[in-house]
């Protein structure tokens, strides 16, 4: 039961919200109210809301019974500004929508799209919006302009202060006000003429007090996130731009945006990058200063002891472990129209430096695959820290700004903050051309004695920053809880009190976002500190940033992978303090569905995690901890019998394909729905893509020079075409036909039949049965392969992935990679009169197929579509049949994206049955397209 008033809330929401879209159960809202801050709250509900309509709603709700109420974008929010202890309210799929125009100079963009999606929508158009954070391919523009986040190239130019062009929001009392449309302009003015006349009087106030003005002047010369945008108020006369710019960085404590127009900035095609290495801090800073406001776009400074925490790496430039103890480097880019153009500004860089003694030359390349490297020791920094911190404790990244003439003096002063509090693994890197510097360190925040440590430091570091060099105590993570307590020491009593009357002005009753920004208890950023209990080794590395949720397909499902790790966190902390059984149960039933049997289980969240976190690897773990006596005897029988349980499957094909027949289309997916629902999903979920029993194959191997081993994946033999697709020839006949055209004799492994990688057991946590019938798979391709002389393919390309994870010593490959590397010299490729859908499997995602793929689809087919946003379909090999929910859920934005295709391709047999079931287009193996695209050269 809530409590008073949440109760009454909780009955209103209902009367306007969908039940599915609120929430009070103890693990989503746990799971739900989580951010990327070390700092916890948990709400009482969390509702997820897709419209403006929704959000003026809830804004009267909350109203009428005075509760507090915060809004979420993605989440990464780094200072505690995105958790709620009452209402917290998320952005749903409907606020993703865009416009561009005026000849791509605006884009106009909701709160829910990914800062990066908006850059792939301006990509054609050579342009980009101006913030750059490191977030960004998991960020959204809510939380982008609410924060007012850089990054690593805008600085304090291009940031969305200085990009915004208008702006949509909704205040406090539920009024909405679009500053780029005339007529609601108007209608504002006359309705809350209160807060424009009362901003247009700070301006004259702040205007006619000459030292606060040129204070606000000065302090915004330099990144700043702490507090509110004051410059706002000495930078515009008009009372909207203040109203909107004082909007942007306002951490969702003055009103909700729910639109933004940006003015686009240009996206160089031309870039080279050098990372410089200097023999200390202050040389580096030296050639920062010296480079700012010229031909550079970034310069990321390192110190040794960054330096150091990646040396080590793979893929990381020579000769960072011979550096010395004192040595920094800059990572600079440089950007152009031309390459012309880059070349003249290489030169200039170099020119404006070449007194200042670097310990090699320094050497630029314009090389993608090259520069990436130098920027993989950036991206690098702070995971490593991550990486080999102890399991309970947590990465806090800090962020400050000092004036760039100050920039070296206040590293060091940094550094020796952190020996004398004892933090000796800390790492000081960031933006040296805004005098931006983040400092990364663990701390354990489980005893008294390591928060004392904490505060002891944070009080330091904030006279340091504040006091000494009159620097930012935020550069762009903004303020949330971690500095609110510390605004005042950083501007002063006028600016401070300046602060507070815009929060009352906007905010009189104090319900947006409680106690960020503003914060009257002085132990505020010492309160209400997350909790890291040691769970598994798989997972207690994971930083809970979400970086790793956009590519989950249960994100609007269920959970995503930094929700499941902190549910089954909460689990362990339940389980250590004892709580009452009947507690842990209820939690734990609950996490057996949202966290476990939801889960794809694919592996992708690991791609993106900065600590190479893979959740599916844990959940698969979680399935065999419940693995009981009976369910490993039924596994291992299905293991030693594979022969016998694939002629199962393909009865089982055959008899549900004779009912399909006679029933038709609708009865039979009816029949299906009600069996699986009164099962309790025991019985899988049949639809109308279902696959048939497949066919014998028609085609022999035929002799040739040169020989394949060809192992179809036990998937592809007994899962034939659907009643739908017209093409209903067999997978092995258009390989063998495919392989004929190249010049291949095909070679099977012996006894196929029997043969599977274990990809099915792996899935479903049966790990001993699975790695038996890899091991048995091994065997056989040896075999065949005679030793590993001949090249081996298998269609599928889960089952590919999870071969070349552990067996060695064998050329184990999947489709697209055959293509290229034996097909591509052999054959001619000639595009079909189609246009087609591409969808990439997670494991040739992992495997770094995406590029490789859709540019030999593109030599196949006349057009082809990789629909945005669909990293994994969510069947999850089998689990489509049993959770199909989870397949909806990822796939629920694919038949839109596929108009005018005839035919989508794959490399995973299940995943072709849930993307034709969304996709409304028959699905099939990408093997199908090579073959009917090509023919023998020559």
């Amino acid at each position: 039961m809530l409590p008073a008033p949440y109760d009454a809330i909780l009955k209103e929401l209902h009367r306007f919200m969908p039940a599915d879209r609120v929430y009070t159960d103890p693990l989503r809202t746990l799971a739900y109210g989580t951010d990327a801050s070390f700092y916890r709250l948990i709400p009482k509900i969390v509702v997820d809301t897709d419209s403006e309509d929704e959000v003026v709603r809830i804004l009267h709700v909350v109203n009428t019974h005075g509760v507090a109420v915060t809004f979420r974008a993605a989440g990464t929010s780094l200072s505690g500004q995105a958790i709620s202890d009452s209402v917290l309210v998320r952005l749903g799929d409907g606020w993703r929508h865009y416009r561009i125009f005026d000849d791509a100079a605006k884009i106009e963009l909701e709160p829910g799209i990914i800062g990066s999606q908006a850059n792939r929508y301006l990509a054609p158009h050579g342009k980009k919006i101006g913030p750059d954070p490191a977030s960004i391919d998991t960020c959204k523009i809510g939380g982008i302009v609410a924060n007012n986040a850089s990054g690593m190239c805008c600085g304090v130019a291009e940031n969305s202060y200085k990009t915004l062009h208008s702006m949509r929001l909704v205040l406090v009392d539920g009024t909405p006000l679009d500053t780029g449309d005339p007529a609601s302009r108007e209608n504002f003015a006359k309705s809350h003429a209160h807060i424009l006349d009362g901003l247009a009087d700070m301006r004259a106030r702040v205007l006619a007090n000459k030292v606060l003005a040129e204070r606000i002047r000065h302090k915004f010369k330099i990144k700043n996130t702490t507090g509110y945008s004051l410059n706002a108020i000495v930078d515009f006369e008009d009372p909207f731009e203040i109203l909107q710019h004082l909007l942007v960085g306002s951490e969702g404590t003055l009103a909700f945006i729910s639109k933004v127009v940006y003015n686009t900035v240009v996206e160089h095609p031309h870039k080279a990058s050098a990372l410089m290495r200097f023999p200390d801090i202050r040389s580096a800073c030296r050639a920062a200063t010296a480079l700012r406001g010229g031909a550079v776009s970034a310069a990321e400074i390192m110190d040794r002891a960054s330096l150091r925490s990646v040396q080590d790496k793979p893929g990381m430039p020579e000769g960072l472990d011979k550096l010395g103890p004192d040595a920094c480097a800059l990572l600079v880019e440089v950007r152009a129209e031309t390459a012309k153009e880059l070349d003249k500004k290489i030169a200039k860089v170099k020119e404006t430096i070449k007194d200042i003694e670097p310990l090699e030359p320094h050497r630029f390349t314009p090389d993608p695959v090259e520069f990436g490297k130098l920027w993989n020791v950036r991206k690098g920094l702070f995971p490593a820290v991550g990486a080999v911190r102890e399991a309970g404790t947590t990465v806090i990244i800090e962020d400050v700004a000092f004036p760039i003439e100050s920039l070296a003096d206040g590293a060091l002063d940094l550094q020796e903050l952190f020996r004398k509090h004892g933090y000796d693994k800390a790492i000081i890197f960031g933006h040296a051309l805004e005098g931006n510097l983040h400092f990364v360190f663990t701390q354990d925040f489980n005893g008294q004695a390591e928060i004392d440590r904490y505060e002891g430091f944070m009080e330091d570091v904030t006279d340091l920053v504040a006091n000494k060099y009159e620097g930012s105590l935020k550069a762009e993570h903004g303020t949330g809880r971690n500095m609110a307590h510390f605004v005042e020491l950083e501007w002063g009593r006028d600016a401070f009190a300046l602060m507070r009357e815009i929060k009352e002005l906007f905010d009189p009753r104090g319900l947006l976002n409680p106690g960020v920004i503003i914060n009257d208890d002085p132990r505020a950023h010492l309160k209400d500190l997350k909790p890291l209990p040691v769970a598994d080794d798989l997972i207690d590395r994971c930083i809970e940033c979400g970086f790793c949720e956009p590519v989950c397909p249960s994100r609007t499902l269920t959970l995503t992978p930094r929700q499941r790790i902190v549910a089954y966190r909460e689990i362990a902390r339940q389980k250590d303090a004892g709580e009452a059984a009947q507690t842990q149960k209820a939690f734990h039933d609950s996490y057996d569905y949202d966290g476990e049997a939801t889960c794809a289980a694919d592996g992708l969240c690991g791609t993106r995690c900065p600590v190479a976190i893979d959740t599916g690897k844990f959940i698969k773990q979680y399935r065999a901890w419940g693995h009981g006596r009976w369910e490993n005897a039924v596994a291992s029988f299905a293991a030693g019998a594979t022969g016998l349980t694939v002629h199962a499957v393909s009865g089982a094909l055959r008899v549900a394909g004779a009912a399909h027949d006679v029933l038709g289309d609708r009865a039979m997916d009816g029949m299906a729905s009600g069996l699986h629902k009164f099962s309790g999903k025991r019985i899988p979920r049949w639809n109308t893509s279902m696959p048939r029993a497949a066919t014998p194959s028609r085609l022999e191997p035929k002799p040739a020079a040169d020989r394949v081993v060809y192992f179809p994946s036990c998937v592809a033999r007994h899962m034939g075409a659907e009643k739908h697709d017209p093409d209903k020839t067999a997978i092995r006949d258009r390989t063998l036909s495919l392989l004929a055209k190249a010049g291949y004799e095909v070679v099977y492994p012996a006894n196929m039949t029997k043969l599977c990688c274990g990809q099915p057991w792996e899935s479903k946590g049966f790990m001993k049965q699975a790695d038996e019938k890899l091991q048995e798979l091994e065997c056989a391709l040896r075999a065949a392969s005679n030793g590993g002389e001949y090249p081996i393919l298998c269609d599928t390309s889960p089952c590919l992935y999870r071969m070349q994870e552990h067996i060695k010593g064998l050329n184990l490959l999947e489709p697209v990679q055959f293509a290229v590397q034996y097909l591509a010299d052999r054959l001619e490729f000639t595009p079909v009169n189609r246009k087609v859908a591409l969808h990439i499997t997670c494991s040739s995602r992992k495997m770094g197929l995406a590029p490789i793929m859709e540019n030999l689809a593109r030599q196949c087919a006349r057009e082809v579509v990789v629909p945005e946003e669909i990293f994994c379909c969510g069947f999850a090999g089998d689990r489509g049949f049993n959770y199909p929910e989870l397949n909806e859920a990822s796939l629920k934005d694919l038949r839109e994206q596929l108009d005018g295709c005839t035919m989508g391709y794959s490399t995973s047999r299940t995943c072709e049955i849930g993307l034709s079931l969304h996709g409304k287009v028959p699905y099939k193996n990408f093997l199908f397209l090579l073959d009917e695209a090509s023919w023998p050269k020559g």
